[in-house]
């Protein structure tokens, strides 16, 4: 049985967002392209370790699970990497895999090429900025995977194939905790990139990695061309981030209970590697 998320977001981002002074505040520090990088200067910086303990402590880390080294600076422990045994990538051809460790929700893209997250509506043009692409993810689907904190922060390619193209989208870095949505239309809104994939078994793929509050850097490997299930694509610096799959109508048969939790408002908690769906 899979666990399932209910949105609970901090005080801090709670009065951000729910409340107009704190949305008056919130707003030139996500449009600030210099405060970011600033923070992410600092992050990478040895004076941040002291960061590191207390992360750990109120995030409840099983350090166990990573590989151990002497951490740099509290960016290099948040993209620490995961002991190869404390995950199981599925080679099965016909399954399809979570790219990473997060709370994963799945939505239906209509006829228009819409899609509905929370009180939000996202085209999916406005998403990839590329018309010819988005035309074809009509009727398919877009799943957002959402990495929080605690999470382990590198994302994989979920099957074999061929990198067509790959972009970059300047924008902002709201929160992508759900409480941002009612406000925003974030994944419109922010910094993300975009990698288009000719697959082995599913069609073509579109991923978008969005950065996000406040420095969620996105980091995508210069890899070749050709791509393989299980391979490392990328990973996110300090900031709580999100992977979207974009995926075309009657490819992949995704399990029950994703679909039944996606439609009562719930996100699921699943893990790199493991099978959410399979091949039609």
């Amino acid at each position: 049985m899979r666990k399932t998320i209910v949105d609970n977001p901090s005080k801090g981002l709670s009065f951000l967002y729910n409340n107009v002074i704190g949305r008056i505040i919130i707003k030139p520090v996500v449009s600030n392209d210099f405060l970011n990088k600033f923070i992410g200067w600092l992050l990478s910086k040895k004076i941040s370790c002291f960061l590191i303990k207390p992360f750990i402590k109120k995030n409840n880390i099983n350090m166990d699970d990573y590989e151990k080294k002497e951490y740099k600076s509290f960016n290099d422990f948040f993209i620490r990497k995961i002991k190869s045994d404390k995950r199981t990538i599925r080679k099965e051809k016909n399954i399809f895999i979570a790219p990473c460790d997060s709370k994963l929700t799945i939505y239906k893209i209509n006829q228009s090429s819409v899609f509905s997250v929370k009180n939000s509506k996202y085209d999916v043009l406005s998403l990839i900025k590329d018309k010819t692409i988005a035309d074809e993810y009509k009727n398919g689907y877009a799943l957002i995977f959402r990495l929080s904190p605690e999470d382990y922060h590198r994302y994989y390619f979920v099957d074999d194939g061929n990198i067509i193209n790959n972009y970059k989208i300047k924008g902002k870095f709201h929160t992508v905790n759900p409480i941002a949505y009612d406000k925003f239309k974030v994944f419109k809104e922010n910094n993300r990139e975009c990698t288009i994939i000719n697959t082995s078994n599913f069609g073509k793929i579109t991923y978008v990695e969005v950065g996000a509050l406040l420095v969620g850097k996105i980091h995508n490997h210069n890899v070749s061309k050709k791509i393989k299930k299980g391979q490392e694509k990328g990973y996110f610096m300090f900031g709580g981030s999100t992977v979207i799959l974009l995926l075309k109508n009657n490819v992949v048969k995704f399990d029950s209970d994703l679909l039944k939790n996606s439609k009562n408002g719930y996100e699921t908690v699943v893990k790199l590697g493991e099978k959410i769906g399979e091949k039609i």
